[in-house]
């Protein structure tokens, strides 16, 4: 799994994992920041959340075209210092008034430019990597390691807003409780949320540390079309006719997973009002579990290490790692059994669930998608994604089963029901996470792969334009929330799936004969 991969995919996973751990920390409670602090409505907050992850998501691709004028590693390192001013405008105590409102706008811009100028040019170094025939085969299990790396930072990320919600609200005598709506609670709450916008300002400096200590092990990465030209390096050369081909067979991808980013992406919105609104929030019997991130984290860890028993070709490294799995499951229970019989959750924790089942599952997929292609019967980027989009119509079709007798939003009015199980939405979790681990880092690698050189940065880029457009669209389920039942909002999100798993299925062919 992690054998014959080049030392620099370690180096750009790692400062990947920091710069995410502060994004999802902050994204982990930002709707419920904005109502804690301005008193907007599921609405009001979806829309700047929607807004939000469509501009971080669509400036990458002026960040792939500054690139591959002046340099992946330029404009990562502009991204660096624009994406901290951004969250320590986010970190400054304002106001809840328009002073508050324009600071905040001001740091979430600079943290969607700064995104743009990272993210995608930091994916396209990870490619470079592989454009060495030495590596070139272990491309698409490399993307599901830095895809897994990515989502470390996203596991611990609830977590941790959690934790500092709970220390700075204990500070004013307050527990976390969803129906509270009095004035000093707010306050209180969203000044909490507010240091959580700090944590993501340590860990950018974490990230910017790693990335430049070990820069010498990816620095022959860093080379665009126009660079590695004026060296005098050979660079692929694509008739007109195949680049043109290449450049259509990727905006056909790119508007099909446009559908699933919108479906995706509930997990900030609808799922978060889910949660707060339908959920009982207070955990007992097996299910805690999987409300203690380090009895998490110790699972997912013991997934490494167990297939490590099986699959090395040394006894004694087997063994070893054989006991270290043992150990860590008896850690992970050992903190299970030491925890409360009963646990009060907050809307955020769910958002934990997701990248604990990459993290935990990226093993197995890369295991399934290697044995067939050993067989002879590889399953091409173009198919996952089909079958991805089909898995994500599943995962809501397990919310919509929660969501059968309960009261719709538009009659709960402010009232919470909270009678549901966690199951449900870590079910819902689960199959949504399925999807995504056949879609997402398959379609990174389909791009690094497939896009002209000169067009690199440009064509990443497209990538996350088509997640933008999937991100703004995910505020329609927001918009929808006190108007419509929660049967027609999830229908709403199983039909797009389903369309564009149908669509997909339809151009595997020809996309496989335009990027031969």
């Amino acid at each position: 799994m992690f054998e014959g991969q080049p030392k620099g995919l370690y180096v750009l996973s790692l400062a990947n994992t920091g710069e995410r751990f502060g994004y999802y920390t902050m994204l982990a409670i930002f709707t419920l920041f904005m109502q804690a602090k301005f008193g907007w409505s599921e609405a009001q907050a979806g829309n700047v959340y929607a807004i939000f992850l469509a501009v971080v998501y669509f400036s990458p691709l002026l960040g792939g075209i500054l690139a591959d004028k002046i340099g992946y590693g330029k404009c990562v390192t502009i991204g660096f210092a624009t994406m901290f001013a951004g969250y320590f405008c986010l970190a400054v105590p304002t106001a809840a008034d328009l002073t508050g409102q324009l600071t905040m706008y001001g740091g979430l811009a600079c943290v969607s430019l700064g995104t743009g100028l990272f993210k995608g040019n930091l994916q396209v170094l990870v490619g470079n990597l592989y454009d060495d025939p030495k590596y070139s085969s272990r491309r698409d299990a490399a993307f599901s390691l830095f895809y897994m790396a990515i989502n470390i930072g996203a596991m611990f990320a609830p977590a941790m807003a959690k934790w500092i919600t709970n220390l700075y609200l204990g500070n004013f005598g307050f527990e976390y409780d969803a129906a509270n709506y009095s004035p000093d609670y707010l306050n209180a709450l969203y000044g909490a949320y507010g240091l959580c916008f700090g944590v993501a300002c340590v860990s950018l400096i974490i990230s910017v540390i790693i990335y430049f200590a070990f820069r010498s092990w990816y620095k022959h990465a860093d080379v665009n079309v126009r660079q590695a030209k004026d060296m005098h390096v050979a660079v692929e050369e694509l008739t007109p006719k195949q680049t043109k081909d290449r450049v259509v067979a990727l905006l056909l991808v790119f508007a099909v997973v446009i559908f699933f980013w919108m479906a995706f992406h509930q997990n900030g919105s609808a799922l978060t009002f889910f949660a707060k609104k339908y959920t009982d929030l207070t955990v007992t019997g097996p299910l805690r579990i999987g409300f203690n991130i380090f009895s998490l984290a110790f699972i997912a860890a013991s997934v490494y290490t167990c297939f490590s028993a099986f699959q090395s070709k040394h006894r004694r490294t087997r063994v070893i790692c054989g006991v270290i799995t043992l150990c860590l499951w008896a850690v992970a229970y050992t903190l299970f059994i030491l925890m409360d019989n009963t646990v009060q959750a907050q809307p955020s924790d769910f958002q934990q669930f997701n990248p604990f089942f990459v993290i935990a599952l990226t093993p197995f997929s890369m295991v399934l998608f290697g044995a067939l292609a050993n067989r002879g019967h590889e399953v091409s980027a173009p198919m996952r994604i089909a079958w991805g989009m089909l898995v994500a119509a599943v995962g809501f079709g397990v919310i919509t089963l929660a969501s059968t007798g309960l009261i719709s939003p538009m009659d709960l009015g402010e009232g919470n029901q909270n009678i549901l199980s966690p199951g449900w939405l870590i079910t819902t979790y689960f199959t949504l996470t399925i999807a995504e681990l056949f879609l997402s880092p398959m379609g990174i690698s389909f791009v690094s792969r497939v896009a002209p050189p000169k067009y690199k940065g440009l064509m990443m880029g497209g990538w996350f334009a088509a997640t933008a457009i999937g991100n703004y669209l995910s505020q329609i389920p927001s918009r929808l929330w006190n108007e419509i039942p929660l049967m027609y909002n999830w229908g709403i999100l199983i039909t797009l799936c389903l369309i564009s798993a149908i669509v997909m299925f339809s151009l595997v062919k020809k996309l496989g004969a335009m990027t031969s």
